[in-house]
């Protein structure tokens, strides 16, 4: 008994098996959500190419962004239930080797739609990363430091987006749009071959099934291990607004290096290096926006909401002025729009690190990729698919820098998910930390 209350009182400050394991292994985890995010954005550089090369449409461009988006959405729930109930680390390795070689496919495509089904299969295996990642790092490290570590895991995502853009402008300036899949498509392979080194934390037992005996009586089932994920509407509010604020930033990130081109008739490899400073830019907002929310955070839960809210109306009103500030009747200079612009991406990704935090605060731990993974169908299928496309069909009837100047309305959206999601979310982690605690003590006598 005194094993048990030893076992569950100490969490705050417990690594799973020890520091050094849980750096190595995150360390290992953010690598692979680099060349996951480099393999995902390579091809937004390569636009002007393709748009000459094959007579595309801007919706037709976007498309090849959004089609990830849509497999990682489909696909990311049920490859996330079977990393929680099988081996995340195997799960991760098989991920990241199938992304890797579809992206390296992508350099034979002969038409678009080859391509398209090509770039369909890089988000196959990208299905769950992002959702088995969070739950590597939820459950390697102490609860007092998984807030910032998750907002410095997906804030990598955006340090690959700006490599992926560099990359793909400078290699298809150079090479060919071909080359550039195959050069960022190998060192995902190396990657994954490592990850075989990180440990692996165990399976929660469900249905009371090899328990220590103390814990043995209160054991979750499988299905009350699920409907804690979906009975709490701080996660469902929270799946809202994380994905409605990704439509403003997946559709910056992806037209972005187009507006740049046509706008100012910056060469393609210039123009993907200017917007991978917005890229990164948002990867700096989503660390330091972080730490602000937490802080809010620190006296009242609700204040937690309420900055993330108050940041995304912030976002919207900055992108908004950015790109249309001439109906306003200023005009910007090229340098003025880009200090804006550059101002807008580093608001924008303030809800990346609180979205994923709160949602692993409120479900039950055995569950935990598979919980991250339905905010990442949120944010994958009404976010990071939708921006881009919406972005490409509203640049067809209006104009791109329109475009640019509209779709950062989702932020509204956005904001309001958040306040909501603030009154319940006392209630949903109160819920959450007596099978947390029974989680832990598993963990303890395995």
């Amino acid at each position: 008994m005194n094993l048990h209350v030893a076992a569950t009182d100490n969490t705050e400050d417990r690594f799973l098996f020890g520091a050094r394991a849980a750096w190595f292994a995150y360390g290992m985890t953010v690598a692979l959500m680099v060349f996951d995010y480099v393999d995902r954005q390579v091809i937004v550089s390569m636009f002007p190419f393709l748009k000459v090369e094959w007579n595309l449409s801007d919706k037709e461009l976007g498309l090849l962004v959004s089609v990830i988006s849509i497999t990682v959405a489909v696909f990311g729930i049920p490859v996330a239930w079977i990393a929680d109930r099988v081996s995340r680390v195997k799960s991760v390795v098989v991920m990241a080797v199938i992304w890797s070689l579809a992206c390296i496919s992508c350099m034979f495509s002969q038409s678009y739609a080859q391509l398209l089904a090509a770039r369909a299969v890089v988000g196959l295996g990208e299905a769950g990363y992002g959702s088995v990642g969070a739950a590597m790092v939820a459950a390697h490290f102490p609860p007092r430091m998984r807030g910032g570590l998750l907002g410095g895991f997906f804030a990598s995502a955006s340090v690959g987006s700006v490599l992926g853009v560099v990359l793909g402008g400078v290699v298809a300036a150079r090479f060919g749009w071909q080359s550039a899949f195959g050069i960022v498509g190998i060192p995902g392979l190396v990657v994954a071959l490592l990850y075989l080194f990180v440990r692996d934390y165990r399976t929660v037992v469900a249905d009371a099934k090899g328990v220590h005996a103390s814990a043995q009586a209160s054991a979750p089932s499988k299905r009350s291990m699920i409907a804690s994920i979906g009975r709490s509407a701080t996660v469902r509010w929270v799946c809202v607004g994380a994905a409605a604020e990704l439509i403003a930033v997946s559709a910056l990130w992806s037209w972005l290096p187009s507006f740049l081109n046509r706008t100012y008739g910056l060469a393609p490899e210039r123009a993907g290096m200017q917007a991978a400073l917005v890229v990164l830019a948002g990867a700096f907002g989503s660390l330091v926006l972080g730490i602000v929310v937490d802080r809010a955070g620190l006296r009242s839960a609700r204040g937690r909401f309420l900055a993330v809210s108050v940041l995304c109306l912030a976002a919207m009103a900055t992108l908004m002025f950015a790109f249309g500030s001439r109906h306003l009747g200023i005009e910007l200079g090229q340098a003025s729009q880009f200090g804006a612009i550059l101002f807008g991406g580093f608001l924008a990704t303030c809800t990346v690190g609180p979205a994923a935090a709160t949602v692993l605060d409120v479900i039950h731990p055995g569950v935990r990729s598979t919980g991250a993974s339905v905010l990442s169908l949120f944010q994958n299928l009404f976010g990071l698919a939708i921006g881009p496309l919406i972005g490409g069909m509203l640049s067809d009837a209006v104009g791109l820098d329109n475009a640019l100047t509209l779709t950062p309305l989702a932020c509204i959206v956005a904001a309001t998910a958040f306040l909501m999601a603030g009154g319940g979310y006392q209630a949903d982690r109160q819920r959450a930390e007596a099978p947390a605690s029974l989680a832990n003590s598993q963990e303890a006598f395995a």
